[in-house]
């Protein structure tokens, strides 16, 4: 039987899937949020921040499975999981489930590194713990290309694939790991198949109704090389049903 099952990022667009698929399953699921929040949503709501500590110790209490979704900005996404893992063997936590990049090994982003950092110190953890790693989520590429659509010319990564993917798929793998035992490095998780960038900007341009100059952006150095060679893609692990377009439909209501 699972006990209490903390999530971390609760409230972002993966944390909010995952938490409503182990309350789904019946599991005592405690959220953790920097706001109070009330309940009433089949949901225990604790108030903590993994930046400052404030409050973990006390959301780990009686806790036997972390789902850590949570992400920040630079070395404090570290610190954080540093925090946590900390105050996870204080409590006794029997599984850490840490969700991360497809590619961060590969494509030597500043992020990246700082993700690649993160999962070291769950490796390192002492507990049992499972990192997987996803793609894109459709959501990502809409907020980039939202933003690129508001710009004078609309650049197009130039000899990039994407293989974005349905966060609510991310979501399943991950509480589907939630009750298993520590696996280590779990199966990657992909969206149905790798496109080319330039595909996929034309796709939300025309879902959106925008016209727009499209100009290449040939990225330099390592980054440009590691996402030129389909670094950020998992073509042996394109296990994803929900397209794109089908995202492109939901978020324009077409």
């Amino acid at each position: 039987m699972t006990g209490t099952v903390l999530v971390t990022g609760a409230t972002g667009t993966l944390g909010r899937e995952v938490v409503r698929l182990l309350v789904e399953r019946g599991l005592a699921v405690r959220g953790l949020s920097r706001r109070a929040r009330a309940g009433g949503d089949g949901v225990e709501w604790a108030v903590g921040d993994l930046v400052t500590g404030a409050g973990v110790a006390e959301a780990l209490a009686g806790v036997e499975t972390v789902v850590d979704c949570a992400t920040t900005q630079g070395t404090k996404d570290v610190e954080g999981v540093r925090r946590l893992v900390r105050a996870a063997r204080e409590a006794g936590v029997r599984h850490l489930v840490y969700v991360s990049i497809v590619g961060i090994d590969r494509v030597p982003l500043a992020y990246y590194r700082t993700k690649l950092a993160c999962e070291r110190v769950v490796r390192e953890s002492g507990l049992g713990w499972t990192v997987l790693r996803a793609t894109q989520f459709h959501d990502l590429l809409l907020k980039v290309f939202a933003v690129s659509a508001k710009l004078p010319v609309f650049p197009v990564l130039s000899g990039v694939r994407i293989q974005p993917v349905d966060v609510r798929e991310v979501a399943a793998a991950v509480a589907a790991l939630v009750g298993e035992e520590p696996a280590g490095f779990a199966p990657e998780v992909g969206g149905p198949r790798a496109r080319p960038y330039r595909e996929l900007a034309e796709a939300y341009l025309r879902a959106a109704g925008r016209r727009r100059v499209r100009v290449p952006l040939r990225l330099p150095g390592a980054v440009g090389r590691g996402l030129r060679a389909g670094g950020l893609t998992a073509p042996e692990r394109a296990v994803g049903v929900g397209s794109f377009e089908e995202a492109l439909a939901e978020r324009f209501d077409r």
